[in-house]
């Protein structure tokens, strides 16, 4: 039988994440759903949550196919959103909110969202912009559920919709798009990244079997909902009736707090967030069983080693927003396990192999002769891009036909980073093509440097990026964030470097600084220190 006949003789159902929510307030009513500040949720109040949104939007005017945006922090009204929105086949669009407003009039406005929903405070930066589309304008309750006033309240928009309405969680196309993620746009503006219902499905399964979750996970939301829609998170967490725990703003005491107050077990973040729970006074060893997934910048060794004294496992994964997040793992082999801690943390920072859910992780470069994409040897050595394919990769960028086209060349979705194979299978990054120093010829992995300048103890954090150079085009210099209370100098750490390092590879120059420019999920913008290094009339040439 045919896949068109099982489909339409109701063989076949299409793959959406909303029935994990149907499944665990059908199955675990009374289980204790969401933390967020003095509200607790059991899963049959979530799921009523989200059918009274879901009726809300609909009497707002929301229809199938519409775009719903939302600026704002991990809250329940966030997590709803990602069941609601889905569910009246319309397309969540889950803004950064750390972007400028006219960043986020050109998403909304490219995306050609109806609605916007966010906390009040950053409604409030959007005070006099106009919008293409958005009809309506709403702002969320505080965690305290205090209001600001700057936009119809959410408690009115929820006022319009009804707990009990009834809703067909099913959906007709597993590959219609049932969210949008933007870009972090710094080389051009954000590309509307497609992800459809299948994808969603199959990634959240991904995601919640990488990183152990079970009925008892109680998963404290340091990963920004909005970003990859918190790595699928929301669904996730959700298909194992497990626990969410809300937190809004990331600080290592508040981490510690809900650690220890609400159990938690599971949570994700940049090697950023693990350097602040590992430095917080409040930091001290697991007494019960404690996993972190990290990506968005490979972790140092450095920072893999201080967080599994802590008692805490680590589960690096790698991805992309085209990727719904991560897409591969380090999945550690069991022989592993003979090894010291110092040989597991170097083992561990790789990026590993693809998922369970995932296609092969493949490291390749394009041959000259013949156009075709060519796997690079597996000896650690020879450098290419990262590519990836399958069912946890886009759909393809919003009304951008070239820029999909493009980075699906040769029918693999181009990273734009670049790697090595080990002999073993596992993949590692070294760098992205944009940050790759390339001095008197050599090409030198930033990514390398930067966690041998961090393995020295008084370095909090660092960034190297190239700088001008007369003699060999560039050359690598390190910006560093030191610890509190610690003294260096620019030499001690050079000599440092060497020690661990091929000489060549080492920075030449050394500034201190108090703090490195990120984004929301933890990624150091080198364009921002390069920019400031080359200058006006300056161009930086890579080849």
């Amino acid at each position: 039988m045919t896949s068109v006949a099982r489909a339409a003789s109701g063989l076949d159902t299409p793959l959406t994440p909303l029935h994990f929510l149907v499944r665990s307030a059908d199955v675990h009513p009374t289980k204790l759903a969401v933390i967020d500040g003095g509200r607790r949720l059991t899963y049959a109040e979530l799921a009523a949550d989200v059918r009274r949104l879901a009726s809300a939007l609909t009497a707002s005017g929301v229809r199938a196919g519409d775009k719903v945006a939302y600026l704002a922090s991990n809250s329940l009204e966030l997590l709803s959103a990602h069941f609601a929105v889905p569910l009246i086949g319309g397309v969540l669009v889950a803004v950064n909110t750390r972007l400028a407003p006219a960043e986020v009039r050109y998403i909304c406005n490219h995306s050609r969202a109806v609605l916007l929903v966010g906390d009040a405070g950053l409604l409030a930066a959007l005070d006099g912009i106009e919008f293409d589309s958005v009809r309506e304008v709403v702002e969320t309750p505080s965690q305290d559920g205090e209001y600001d006033g700057v936009a119809l309240r959410y408690d009115e928009l929820m006022a319009r919709g009804n707990a009990d309405a009834v809703f067909d969680w099913d959906v007709d196309d597993e590959n219609a798009v049932i969210s949008i993620n933007y870009t972090s746009g710094t080389t051009g503006q954000p590309k509307g990244v497609m992800y459809t219902h299948r994808g969603a499905y199959l990634a959240s399964l991904g995601t919640a079997i990488t990183q152990g979750f079970s009925i008892d996970t109680r998963y404290l939301w340091t990963l920004p909902m909005f970003h990859c829609n918190g790595w699928c998170g929301p669904w996730a967490v959700t298909a194992f009736a497990a626990t969410h725990v809300c937190l809004r703003a990331v600080r290592g005491d508040d981490m510690w707090r809900l650690i220890d107050a609400e159990e938690v077990n599971r949570m994700s973040g940049a090697p950023t967030v693990l350097t602040s729970l590992a430095t917080a006074p409040e930091a001290h060893p697991m007494t019960t069983e404690m996993a972190i997934a990290t990506a968005g910048a490979p972790p140092s060794p450095t920072i893999i080693k201080a967080i599994r004294h802590l008692g805490i496992e680590i589960i690096h994964v790698y991805g992309l927003t085209e990727t719904y997040g991560p897409y591969s793992v380090c999945e550690p082999d069991p022989s592993w396990s003979e090894l010291s801690g110092e040989e597991l943390s170097v083992l561990l920072a790789r990026q590993g192999v693809g998922m369970l859910t995932a296609d092969r992780l493949r490291v390749v470069r394009t041959d000259e002769s013949s156009g075709r994409l060519v796997d690079v040897k597996a000896d650690g050595v020879e450098m290419g891009e990262i590519v990836m394919r399958g069912n946890m990769v886009m759909k393809g960028y919003l009304d951008d036909e070239e820029k999909t086209a493009e980075a699906f060349a040769g029918g693999w979705f181009h990273s734009g980073d670049l790697g090595v194979m080990h002999p073993d299978g596992y993949v590692q990054l070294l760098d992205r093509a944009k940050d790759v120093v390339i001095s008197g010829g050599e090409n030198i992995s930033t990514v390398e440097v930067e966690q041998a300048v961090v393995s020295h103890p008084a370095v909090l954090d660092v960034a190297v990026i190239g700088v001008p150079d007369e003699k060999w085009g560039e050359r690598p210099k390190a910006l560093v964030v030191l610890k509190t209370g610690q003294q260096v100098t620019a030499a001690e750490i050079i000599a440092h470097v060497k020690g661990r390092i091929a000489s060549y590879k080492a920075p030449r120059d050394v500034d201190f600084i108090d703090e490195l420019p990120k984004t929301s999920t933890g990624k150091i913008r080198k364009n921002e220190l390069r920019d400031a290094e080359w200058g006006a009339g300056r161009t930086r040439i890579q080849g």
